[in-house]
Parts: C-alpha cells; sequence; structure tokens
C-alpha cells in the first residue's frame, strides 16, 4: 500500500494561482508571480494558473508555454509554415523559415504589450477526462495517469470538486524522497 496519497501532496487551490474567466494575460501573469512570491520556498515554483467561472470552478489552466504561444504573431502565413512538413520539408528547414518570420515580426516590448491584452480563455488549455484524480487516490495511480497521459498536472477532487493540484514535480519529489530513504 502507498505511503502517499494524493491529497498528503497536492497544492490545495486556495494557495494555487487563480482568476476569473475574462481576465486578460496580464492579470493571469500578475496571479502566477504572486503565487510564487506566497508560496513555501522550500517547494517547487507553481508554472500555471487556473481560470475558474462565476462559480468558482476550475474551466481551464494557463501555464507557462501558453503565455509564451499568445506572443507568436497570428496570421494566415503562420498556417502555412507547418503545412510545409506535408510537403516533404525538413522540420528544420520548416523551423528556420518560422524563426526569420518571427525576426521580422514586432520587437518583443510591443509583442508583449499586445498579447497582455487578450483573454485568457483564448490560450488555456481545458482540463481533460485524464486530467482529474481523486484525492484519496494513491501516489501509484497518479504515477500511472501522470505518465499515460503525458501530463504536468492533475486536478485533485472531493465530491466532484476540485480541492487541489497535483503538480508533476511534487509527485516526483516524494518518489524521489522514497529511493532515499531506501539508500544503504
Amino acid at each position: 500500500m502507498s505511503d502517499f496519497l494524493v491529497r498528503d501532496l497536492m497544492v490545495p487551490l486556495s494557495e494555487y494561482a487563480t482568476v476569473p474567466e475574462g481576465s486578460t494575460l496580464f492579470d493571469a501573469v500578475l496571479a502566477l508571480e504572486k503565487a510564487q512570491e506566497e508560496f513555501d520556498h522550500t517547494k517547487y515554483r507553481h508554472r500555471a494558473v487556473l481560470i475558474l467561472d462565476a462559480d468558482g470552478w476550475v474551466i481551464g489552466k494557463l501555464g507557462q508555454l501558453d503565455v509564451l504561444r499568445a506572443l507568436q504573431p497570428k496570421d494566415d502565413e503562420a498556417e502555412k509554415f507547418s503545412d510545409l512538413g506535408q510537403f516533404g520539408f525538413s522540420s528544420k528547414f520548416v523551423h528556420d523559415m518560422h524563426k526569420q518570420r518571427l525576426m521580422k515580426a514586432m520587437p518583443l516590448k510591443s509583442l508583449c504589450r499586445e498579447a497582455s491584452k487578450l483573454k485568457v480563455e483564448d490560450f488555456m488549455q481545458a482540463p481533460s477526462e485524464g486530467e482529474f484524480i481523486e484525492q484519496e487516490e494513491t501516489l501509484e495511480a497518479a504515477i500511472v495517469q501522470l505518465v499515460m497521459g503525458h501530463h504536468l498536472s492533475l486536478l485533485a477532487t472531493r465530491d466532484n470538486k476540485i480541492v487541489g493540484i497535483l503538480r508533476l514535480t511534487d509527485a516526483f519529489a516524494a518518489v524521489f524522497h522514497t529511493m532515499k530513504e531506501g539508500e544503504i
């Protein structure tokens, strides 16, 4: 039997960075910064913000990569680059073409200024069925879910309500601690 349950390792929802639906990316970045400052610095920092609807239900997660994606210029040309691979062009060639296009785009400050006004709903990832786990589940069950689903975190539930988030880093820390305990 496991020494760890999800509830022992999860970050409670009350301690996690959240913003209401309709918030801007800038609001989300500020919430993430605030949560990182207030969180126990002996643990890994938060890397995402949870998006809540008007009733306080989690409707999505906005990660660091999602914020960086918001900086990418949106136009018809971007679609053309992703299609080039279908015609036999190497991924390096497609990457180099995309990089050249981005270098001609706005300066980073301008990209950030524009992206900061965008709504979180346009970039958040809605949780999939495989991203939920009951808080009374074992760490072993959580590991299976994390690995099989390639998830960076799982939303911990109690009575079908999200009460926390189990991050990959917290599961790994528990495994690492267990490995060290077994060391002779």
